[in-house]
């Protein structure tokens, strides 16, 4: 029952900065305007994600992991993590530049929110012209001199920009300052953990005149204040091959160009695998059961899956833990 292709409902965000192009261009079904994300495969209280599809239609993720432990999630992640999944999948859409923000790690995580800390990586599915992101510090400061460069408006001074294209990645350690400029869709891989802090909104405002609330002093324990920081990651592209992306303690994540088809060996991965489709399409089969991935989707294969064949024509990130 458990071994198929499992797609999950994507829980949409309303986000001041969002946009239609996870509507428009992802095909997620909203009639709201301002859809900021898309929650694909989601543990986080409140926002769990439910199965759409096959035999498990109908039950949600959490269902599933007290279900089938170590066969969905692996037998060492079932050790580590338990009945708790340990990522978060994201589709994001920022029509407007998102908020200056940084994550903790996860013993401050744990200290003042008992989550896990907030370590991800992101990958450009589409970027306007002139898009770029915010990552890092373009020199070394103080704590001091972050507190009155935000108390003087300037702390954009200091930041780092990156222009960025389609089919860039970028890896985002706990600590390191960064936002999501205008124009871009990205996916998102990251821990479990929705603990952001909000150091700069450029002052915007809501709808009933109020600006969104700032953690300038929580940030101050978390920030990384170094300009030395390396986010950007370059990888191969070779056609119907595995080529790695990142690979940290939380997750490993890898490109694969996929033409004609793929067999995918699966029987010594001690973890769940995603899939998130970031061009064209394809289908899944696992077990005699197929299910297509469209540009804009993810799927789930369970831990106790051998052997996954792919088919088409698609550019998938594979993703384990």
């Amino acid at each position: 029952m458990l071994n198929y292709p499992i797609k999950f409902q994507p829980i949409l965000k309303d986000k001041i900065w969002g946009g239609e192009k996870l509507v428009k261009k992802l095909n997620k079904k909203s009639n709201l305007k301002n859809i900021g994300e898309s929650w694909e495969i989601s543990d986080v209280k409140g926002d769990v994600s439910v199965v759409k599809n096959g035999p498990l239609k109908g039950k949600s993720l959490k269902e599933l992991l007290e279900t089938y432990k170590g066969d969905l999630l692996g037998k060492n992640n079932f050790a580590n993590f338990d009945t708790n999944f340990p990522l978060l999948i994201k589709f994001i859409d920022a029509k407007q530049d998102l908020s200056v923000q940084v994550h903790p790690n996860d013993a401050l995580s744990k200290q003042r929110h008992n989550s896990f800390g907030k370590t991800e990586m992101w990958y450009i599915m589409q970027a306007d012209e002139g898009s770029r992101l915010i990552l890092g510090f373009n020199k070394t400061i103080t704590a001091d001199d972050y507190v009155r460069l935000l108390e003087e408006k300037k702390i954009m001074s200091v930041l780092n920009d990156v222009p960025v294209e389609k089919g860039n990645a970028f890896f985002i350690e706990t600590g390191t300052v960064h936002a999501i400029g205008a124009g871009i869709v990205l996916a998102e891989i990251q821990q479990t953990s929705d603990i952001t802090y909000r150091i700069y909104d450029f002052d915007r405002v809501d709808d009933t005149g109020n600006e969104r609330e700032l953690h300038t002093e929580l940030a101050i324990d978390a920030l990384n204040f170094s300009d030395k920081i390396d986010t950007e990651r370059n990888y191969s592209s070779t056609k119907n091959s595995l080529n790695e992306v990142v690979k940290c303690e939380y997750f490993k994540t890898n490109f694969i160009p996929v033409e004609g088809a793929l067999e995918l060996d699966y029987s010594a991965t001690d973890s769940f695998v995603i899939f998130i489709c970031v061009e064209g399409n394809a289908t899944i089969t696992l077990e005699g059961t197929t299910e297509i991935i469209n540009f804009g989707e993810t799927i789930l294969v369970p831990a106790s899956a051998k052997n996954v064949t792919v088919k088409g024509n698609c550019n998938l990130l594979e993703v384990t833990v």
